[in-house]
């Protein structure tokens, strides 16, 4: 039977369309974002200053986060703490209940996807106004994300088209982008004028000051942040760095990993709400930090490194699996390779443990993460803990297992043994006629040489004396 992972990937697969938009998508950001680094010395030590920040902010976070609460406070935020998904949720209603709201205008979030926010809030009678054109466009498909950067990077302009003409049928239909983004921007601008509530992620929460960073590229992350009355911002515990002076590096390496530009158009930086003397901003400002399962990913040494993430997407970009099944075939909020190890271990290994499988293991996820987080080998932890939990559940290992792996280890440990068992195998080819199990699944049998290496280099004159 296959599992529901694998029907996700089939579905993808079948969508030629998808995968075609998918795919010349990424070729884009992989060509923009090598132009954005061309001295690779330089990239390099970007990378290593990446990673010590991460790393700095990681093995100090509790008392970065407390220091962040008080600074926040004293700027005048008020600031949450929320277990998981259900208690981030209620902050969050509560909030807006509390104002009288009756909608909400949010900026790109991808905490709030991982959190369920839209059906939660609908299933409370408050509408969530998506306001970033991607989140906008997935919004009205009544899909989900299929990138965290490029919400609806799987559509082209044809079927975001099509789509605003069936919501918008007084509009004049038109396929070119500028058109589609004017339609976009005249829809959301009454909404910006009306709502009073407004809800953002969060890049990077600095300690020091109490400063909130958000990034984009249309405008909206700031009239969602600005023109409400009262601006919720959602973020997990591991964002949060330490000094200010630690934001120009990481901002160096989001926008240009990201979409390959030296600086995103709009960099906000938020430290509290409108001051007496000031014209614009929210009367109130609230920063709602979730753990979710953070706190058990940070308590493991190896794993911590998966919080380094700065959800620049540079690791789907690149991926081989996510090129072919897009994001929609993970069926995870976080899809491609951070996905395939964060999803494991905030929702655990039984429920999103195949995840871990869905990866070639190239390292070209590992070679390109800004921050250095080892994808590779975390995935490789991942299916070991998987492997050994499934022995665990259904008992030892089969006798059938048990003898073929002995035997491997008896061949391998002795090169005479090896020699003479590689040399009978490599006559009588035994191998071609044999299914590998699930490795032949999805591909071919190994077909075995006529003659082995050994055999080849010695008719060579190559001795290994």
């Amino acid at each position: 039977m296959r599992s529901e992972f694998r029907l996700r990937a089939e579905r993808s697969l079948a969508s030629q369309r998808a995968r075609g938009n998918i795919r010349r998508a990424m070729d884009g950001l992989i060509l923009k974002r090598r132009a954005a680094f061309p001295d690779l010395d330089e990239l390099e030590r970007l990378r290593d200053q990446g990673q010590a920040i991460r790393d700095q902010a990681l093995a100090n976070l509790p008392e970065l986060l407390e220091r962040l609460e008080r600074r926040c406070a004293t700027n005048g935020m008020h600031v949450h703490w929320a277990e998981d998904a259900a208690e981030a949720n209620r902050l969050i209603l509560d909030i807006i209940r509390r104002h009288g709201g009756h909608a909400v205008l949010k900026g790109k979030s991808m905490v709030s996807e991982e959190i369920g926010l839209n059906a939660f809030l609908a299933g409370h009678d408050i509408e969530p106004i998506e306001t970033d054109l991607g989140e906008l466009i997935i919004q009205l498909a009544r899909e989900h994300p299929s990138h965290i950067v490029a919400p609806a990077v799987h559509k082209d302009r044809r079927e975001v088209a099509e789509l605003f003409a069936r919501h918008f049928p007084e509009e004049p239909y038109g396929e070119d982008i500028e058109h589609l983004t004017a339609l976009a921007r005249r829809m959301m601008r009454e909404r910006f004028r009306a709502t009073r509530i407004g809800l953002s992620g969060v890049n990077f929460a600095v300690a020091e000051t109490g400063t909130l960073c958000l990034v984009e590229n249309e405008g909206n992350g700031r009239l969602s942040t600005t023109a409400p009355d009262v601006h919720i911002a959602i973020t997990g515990i591991e964002k949060v760095i330490a000094r200010l002076e630690d934001l120009a590096p990481l901002l160096t390496l989001l926008t240009r990993s990201a979409t390959g530009q030296p600086i995103t158009t709009y960099v906000n930086l938020i430290s509290g709400p409108r001051k007496p003397n000031e014209l614009d901003g929210p009367h109130e400002v609230h920063l709602i930090l979730l753990d979710n399962g953070r706190s058990r990913i940070h308590a493991d040494p190896e794993l911590r490194a998966t919080l380094r993430c700065i959800r620049c997407g540079a690791c789907m970009n690149h991926c081989p699996v996510y090129h072919r099944i897009g994001g929609h075939g993970y069926g995870t909020v976080y899809p491609g390779p951070i996905g395939a190890i964060l999803e494991p271990q905030l929702q655990g290994l039984e429920r999103q443990g195949e995840l871990a499988q869905a990866s070639t293991l190239c390292g070209a996820c590992g070679e390109v993460c800004p921050v250095r987080i080892p994808i590779p080998d975390l995935l490789n932890r991942l299916r070991f803990e998987q492997a050994q939990g499934r022995a665990l559940r259904h008992g030892r290992r089969s006798g059938r297992e048990r003898f073929l792996w002995r035997l491997w280890s008896l061949i391998h440990a002795s090169p005479a043994s090896y020699r003479r068992i590689s040399g009978f195998v490599t006559r009588l080819r035994i191998l071609a006629r044999i299914r590998l199990g699930p490795w032949t699944r999805t591909r071919a049998a190994p077909r075995i040489a006529a003659r082995s290496l050994h055999v080849l280099a010695q008719r060579e004159g190559f001795r290994d004396d």
